[in-house]
């Protein structure tokens, strides 16, 4: 018998291989942190979502190793279908080997209207309307009528005032329409899955634009393993299509670029090719890197923050998915030879940490000094969010955000590059590249922490944390924070030694 869920369906439809290499080559399968954050957050919003219009019943069951289990859940599907229940949350539902189970089933009449729901803060992606056919197709091949398909998606417009309104959160969108046109096509294309996923050879298809949307694709590394290194595909600043166009006319490598003549429009990817094949050490622009330093004076103020972005709105007067800053590092440097002072700060998870890092902020910086963060569109729109949420420190923050200065802005402009940056400009790529062989600006090293999305994830857990567990995580958030604006301290000071300024 052929197997599918709706998972593989959609899989199959964004591009045939990713069912089959799940299956066959497991391994190849690399999951990143955002693609992981993703998949919590669904399991997150879904189990909210089952409240939505009331009372509930739900099929879901487990077997005691904690498996789910698909023949209770289906069982429990049909009972309930039977008594004519209402709302029937993860109906689960098996058509010769083809499984789903939908998130909330809601009586109409004599049939259902079906309700996907997504943490998305979008309707209109086309992969949503391809799971909801295939989910749609095996109900009525089951004998349930299914009368209006609904997505339920994140309401970003919603202000949390300390009780969760679901009706608020979630917004609902009819896509039925869409469904009876996409419905037509889904009996073929389970044939096609099936003669591909009974086959032992890899199917052979080529890179496309599936390999970039609606996600980027987990076997990418795979599918382009082949290929020299470094690709096309490492570019800076070239948007997919551009690489794909490039690979797709036979120009893979950054041979093959020089080779046949590739007209780069950017000066930036042109050096990277360049430096890529031939290691000229660092390109250095005196003149552009002097003409940032001069919009520096000191003190001169480094800034780091972390934060935590909840789907479900924990704080007051918060929305979905909104950036809350739980902390910041601060390193303080007085003078061109001047002492290097360091301030932090870190909020409790059991609170909004937003009013305490607000007032820290303003204390730790004066209004007239100026700020350095790397990228600082991040550091400016917090310091504008807390502002907004508090007018009486309004005024010093909104001076705090008109003196930040983007340290990121001599890389991004190719004042200062070397071939180790690889065409990526993020501090994680440029201080490798500026100091290989530093210890002491290894995020490697650090314990816990190492990296941004670590630090989200933490951050809301230290609140359930017996007293040492927690002492040690609050411990590796600080010192992770702390080698950020540590790191663009040092980073500051190769452009300074760059230009022959020290």
């Amino acid at each position: 018998m052929f197997y599918f869920s709706k998972s593989k369906y959609c899989d199959f439809k964004q591009c045939p291989k990713i069912p089959w290499l799940k299956k066959y080559k497991p391994e190849e399968y690399v999951v990143d942190a955002e693609t992981q954050a993703r998949f919590t957050a669904g399991n997150e919003v879904g189990d909210l979502a089952m409240g939505l219009f009331g009372e509930y019943v739900e099929a879901t069951s487990y077997k005691p190793d904690g498996s789910l289990d698909l023949d209770r859940m289906k069982a429990l599907t049909k009972q309930y279908l039977k008594e004519g229940k209402e709302n029937i949350c993860e109906a689960s539902f098996d058509y010769r080997g083809l499984y789903c189970a939908v998130d909330i089933l809601k009586k109409n009449g004599d049939g259902y209207d079906l309700y996907e729901v997504k943490s998305s803060t979008s309707p209109d992606k086309h992969v949503y309307i391809v799971d909801t056919s295939y989910q749609r197709y095996v109900l009525e091949k089951c004998g349930v009528r299914v009368k209006k398909v609904y997505l339920v998606t994140i309401d970003t417009s919603y202000v949390f005032d300390g009780v969760l309104d679901l009706k608020k959160l979630f917004k609902i969108t009819d896509v039925t329409a869409s469904v009876d046109e996409e419905i037509g096509g889904v009996e073929d294309a389970l044939r096609e899955a099936e003669k591909v996923m009974k086959c032992r050879d890899e199917p052979k298809v080529g890179l496309s634009m599936a390999c970039h949307k609606p996600y980027a694709c987990a076997f990418f590394d795979y599918c382009t393993r082949d290929l020299p290194s470094p690709s096309v595909f490492s570019l800076y600043n070239l948007r997919f299509p551009q690489k794909l166009a490039l690979y797709q006319s036979g120009v893979r490598g950054f041979e093959d670029i020089v080779r046949e003549n590739v007209t780069l429009s950017s000066e930036i990817c042109r050096r990277q090719v360049e430096y890529a094949l031939q290691d000229k050490g660092a390109y250095i622009d005196k003149a552009g890197i002097e003409t940032f330093l001069k919009t520096l004076t000191y003190p001169l103020c480094f800034l780091d923050f972390e934060s935590v972005q909840p789907l479900i709105p924990q704080y007051v007067g918060t929305r979905p998915y909104q950036q809350i800053p739980v902390q910041y590092s601060l390193h303080i440097l007085t003078g061109p030879s001047g002492t290097l002072l360091h301030r932090e700060f870190l909020g409790r998870s059991e609170e909004d940490p937003r009013r305490a890092l607000a007032e820290r902020l303003t204390a730790d910086i004066p209004d007239d000094v100026c700020v350095l963060a790397f990228n600082k569109s991040f550091e400016c729109n917090r310091i504008t969010e807390l502002a907004e949420a508090f007018p009486d420190l309004s005024g010093h923050l909104l001076k705090i955000r008109d003196n930040v200065k983007d340290l990121l802005v001599p890389f991004q402009k190719g004042f200062y590059y070397n071939r180790d940056m690889g065409g990526s400009f993020s501090i994680k790529s440029v201080l490798p590249a500026l100091f290989p062989d530093d210890p002491e600006l290894n995020y490697h090293s650090l314990e816990g922490v190492h990296n941004g999305s670590e630090a989200m994830e933490l951050f809301p857990r230290l609140k359930n944390m017996p007293a040492e567990e927690r002492a040690r995580a609050e411990h590796n958030l600080l010192k992770y924070c702390e080698l950020d604006t540590f790191a663009m301290v040092k980073i500051y000071e190769e452009l300074v030694r760059a230009v022959g300024k020290n």
